[in-house]
């Protein structure tokens, strides 16, 4: 085996930390398809234009200390309206042109002169300790209130409240639900040193980072369980590579496998009862294979049986079958097989090193790295049944790791550029490319994964 496959198996970045390896990949964010003056929308099969909304400033009944929470819930809303593209929105500033009578029906006149379709009006005010957001949206052209939502809860849970109202009016106008409400799971070291690195949460959006693992050890990889309560990871907790399971409600970390000499790269199956991950027994082999287990370590099965590495397996969201990645044709590449572990395909057919396959939600489209050059990859999405690829990202940086939304609309990776860059960070973009903005900005972040919805 040569050593270059031990820097890229169990993904690019992974075995990098595992064995102390970091890659000093420099250059420009990536780039995508350029701007279009008009974005268009998916609405029903259709495309049309975005919506135009009027986002007149929150109305805040709050005082003291608690008057942040409405320059919060503002903020959030807005910036979870913008991220879903499927708005244009005019704010406080746009606004300020028009008089406002105080009579709905001509102030509705006033936002229609303006081009806007729709009108966004958010109250916040406090009943006790709890703080109340109530969110109204009206049809501009008919005079109607078309969405009505109310929220009440404690100071701590506001930017939830705003996610929640932002995802209820993209799917009132969309049909599709947003995802502002979801989470992206990474590892960082932002604690400590580079040798040590935990995993953590952060909303869609990159607000509240906070983390979920303290081993004061290597511990990365992190996987969803579909029913968004728990958490899948590597860690070297026990000196060797194990998997581990925490639930997210509790912070109860148990172990799944840590026998043998490496379990690594866990992958729920959709219905949250198996764990697909690469594993290397300890009788010297070397050998690294795709395995299952439940979620409790037992009834261990293994799927794969070939002389080279296979390894970073991805379940599809239908559960018949796993993307992983191997070398058995020489180089790495993607292939998928039935969740048995028979009907071995290659999909990959462009690049001579592939890595870190992440299924679309709707299970068409596989996303992985493509080595581009030295020390350098990018994002490419492949059609699994038409076998047609398209490269995302296109520039001197390196971009690894990739992540679907659980809508499929956008895409999360980490990537490291910049003249003297030395910090690796997540970063969004649309399913095109386009649209590419920074989520973290401590430390060194790492290998998103991107919740589903919440049931």
């Amino acid at each position: 085996m040569r050593s270059g496959y031990k820097v890229l198996f169990c993904s690019t970045l992974l075995l990098a930390a595992l064995v102390g390896l970091g890659r000093a990949q420099q250059g420009s964010p990536p780039s995508g398809p350029p701007a279009n003056d008009e974005v268009r929308i998916r609405v029903g099969g259709q495309f049309r234009s975005q919506f135009r909304l009027a986002f007149p400033a929150t109305r805040s009944a709050l005082g003291g200390s608690q008057t942040g929470a409405a320059e919060e819930i503002d903020s959030t809303v807005r910036q979870d309206l913008l991220n879903s593209r499927a708005f244009a929105i005019q704010g406080p500033s746009a606004l300020s042109v028009v008089q406002l009578t105080g009579d709905q029906a001509r102030d509705f006149e006033l936002y229609r002169s303006l081009t806007n379709e729709i009108l966004l009006q958010i109250d916040v005010t406090a009943e006790g300790n709890k703080i109340v957001l109530e969110g109204r949206v009206f049809d501009l052209t008919g005079g109607t209130q078309v969405l009505g939502k109310r929220y009440r809860g404690e100071r701590s849970a506001v930017g939830r409240m705003a996610h929640t109202l932002a995802d209820e009016i993209v799917l009132q106008f969309t049909g599709r639900r947003g995802i502002s409400g979801t989470t992206i799971a990474f590892y960082s070291d932002r604690q400590a040193t580079n040798q040590i690195k935990e995993i953590y949460l952060m909303d869609a959006d990159g607000r509240n980072q906070r983390p979920i693992t303290a081993h004061k050890t290597v511990s990365l990889s992190p996987a969803w369980n579909p029913n968004g309560q728990s958490l899948a990871y590597t860690s070297f907790f026990s000196s060797r590579p194990g998997v581990y399971l925490v639930d997210l409600q509790s912070g109860q970390k148990s172990p799944v496998v840590t026998e043998g000499a490496f379990n690594a790269s866990p992958t729920f199956s959709p219905d949250g009862s198996q764990i697909a991950f690469a594993r290397t027994l300890a009788d010297g082999s070397g050998n690294i294979e795709i395995y299952t287990a439940n979620t409790r370590g037992g009834n261990l099965r293994r799927l794969t049986n070939a002389r080279g590495i296979d390894t970073n397996p991805s379940w599809s969201p239908t559960g018949r079958q796993i993307a992983f990645t191997s070398n058995r044709g020489g180089s790495p590449q993607i292939f998928v097989m039935d969740a048995e572990g028979t009907n071995i395909r290659r999909v990959s057919r462009e690049g001579r090193y592939n890595d870190g396959a992440a299924w679309s939600p709707d299970g068409k489209r596989i996303a992985y790295a493509q080595r581009a050059g030295i020390q350098r990859f990018d994002i490419v999405v492949v059609d699994i049944i038409t076998g047609e690829s398209r490269q995302l990202t296109n520039g001197p940086g390196s971009n690894e790791t990739p992540t679907f939304s659980p809508d499929g609309l956008k895409i999360a990776f980490a990537a490291k550029y910049g003249s003297g860059a030395t910090a690796t960070q997540v970063y969004l973009m649309e399913d095109d490319g386009s649209n590419v903005r920074r989520l973290t900005s401590q430390g060194n972040n790492f290998n998103p994964s991107w919740s589903g919805y919440v049931p």
